[in-house]
C-alpha cells in the first residue's frame, strides 16, 4: 500500500510550483518535462543549455537530498522490462497528448488552458481505472 505524506507532498508540489513559475517569469517558457527533452535531443537547439540545467537539477535535486539525509523508498512489484514498456507507452501517450502530466497538469491548469484541463483530465481518469482495474479487479 502507498504511504500518505501530506508533508512531504505539499513541499514537493511548492517546488514544482516554484520551479514552473520562475521558469516563465525569468524565461517565459513551460516547465513541460517532455518539451526540456526534446529541446535537449533536438540538434542545434538554441534553448538546449536552459533545458539541460533544468533537467539535470530535476535529476540531481533527488541525490542532493539524500545526501541530506532524506530516504526515497521504491519498490517496483514488476520487472525492468515492465518498466520499459511502461515508459514507452507513456512517450507515445505524450506525443499524442502534446505534452504530459507536469505540462498540462502544472503549467497548462495555471494558464487556464482547456486543452491542459482536457489532457489532464483523461490522465487522471486514465490513472483512477488503471489502478481500480490492477488492485480491485485483478487483485494486486
Amino acid at each position: 500500500m502507498t504511504e500518505f505524506t501530506p508533508w512531504a507532498a505539499l513541499f514537493g508540489g511548492i517546488l514544482i510550483g516554484l520551479a514552473a513559475v520562475m521558469l516563465m517569469a525569468f524565461n517565459g517558457r513551460i516547465a513541460g518535462m517532455t518539451a526540456m527533452l526534446d529541446g535537449v535531443l533536438e540538434p542545434k537547439s538554441p534553448d538546449a543549455p536552459w533545458r539541460l540545467a533544468f533537467l539535470t537539477g530535476a535529476i540531481l535535486a533527488p541525490l542532493a537530498a539524500m545526501g541530506f539525509g532524506a530516504e526515497f523508498a521504491f519498490d517496483a512489484p514488476v520487472t525492468g522490462a515492465a518498466l520499459a514498456l511502461g515508459g514507452v507507452i507513456v512517450g507515445v501517450g505524450v506525443s499524442y497528448g502534446s505534452g504530459c502530466t507536469s505540462g498540462h497538469g502544472v503549467c497548462g491548469l495555471a494558464r487556464l488552458s482547456p486543452r491542459s484541463a482536457v489532457a489532464t483530465a483523461t490522465f487522471m481518469a486514465t490513472t483512477f481505472a488503471t489502478v481500480t482495474v490492477l488492485r480491485h479487479v485483478i487483485g494486486g
